[in-house]
């Protein structure tokens, strides 16, 4: 009797602690995307040169060095809104204007595939912008934000690659998360790649 009531009382804290790990799965997934019922869908992030601002594609190619001086480069992203439970009681099939949310800064941060990714040394420093955009209950919509910096090439890594002519490049992946609210207060966060790749290119023809 006493080996089969241990067994049941393993089993039943097997269970138990299976439960926990799930609860706090979810618990993490939710606290990563914000505790509003809505959340952001990033369509597609695209990045244009400083040399040519207008330009939007990725991978970006970042020139370190255009026409002698420095010039930051953009980054577009289009976003839309989604529900967690659509078609529930307490949800409706779509977001609603309460649903709506208004995103008011983002941080970017780079790494490389390699694993060397100690800031100010082999990729540029990690910063936050303010960029506010509200995504409306239906369709889509587009915000233009700095994904790098003046600054950060007249600084270590970018700094070093000045004269080179392109030989050398330091890809990177640009995480971007946005961080924003619903009309009700709810916290709401969102992120998204873009490839970016620092190198002293050739300058365009009729660039800055």
């Amino acid at each position: 009797m006493h080996s089969i009531l241990s067994s049941r009382t393993l089993a039943g804290l097997a269970v138990a602690v299976s439960s926990i790990i799930g609860l706090t799965s979810c618990a993490s997934e939710l606290t990563r995307t914000g505790s509003s019922p809505a959340f952001v869908i990033i369509d597609s992030i695209v990045g244009a040169s400083g040399a040519e601002p207008e330009e939007f594609g990725s991978p970006l190619a970042s020139d370190v060095q255009t026409g002698g001086g420095t010039f930051n480069d953009l980054g577009r992203a289009t976003l839309r809104l989604g529900l967690r439970n659509p078609g529930s009681a307490t949800n409706p099939t779509a977001p609603s204007t309460l649903n709506t949310i208004t995103l008011s800064r983002y941080r970017v941060e780079f790494r490389r595939s390699d694993g060397r990714n100690t800031q100010g040394v082999d990729v540029p420093y990690a910063f936050d912008g303010a960029a506010t955009v509200t995504i409306p209950a239906q369709g889509s919509t587009e915000v233009i934000f700095e994904v790098v910096r003046n600054q950060a090439k007249l600084e270590a890594p970018l700094s070093n690659l000045r004269g080179l002519g392109g030989r050398l490049i330091i890809s990177t992946i640009a995480e971007i998360t946005f961080f924003g609210r619903d009309q009700v207060g709810n916290e709401v966060v969102a992120t998204g790649t873009l490839s970016v790749n620092f190198a002293d290119f050739a300058d365009p023809e009729g660039g800055q």
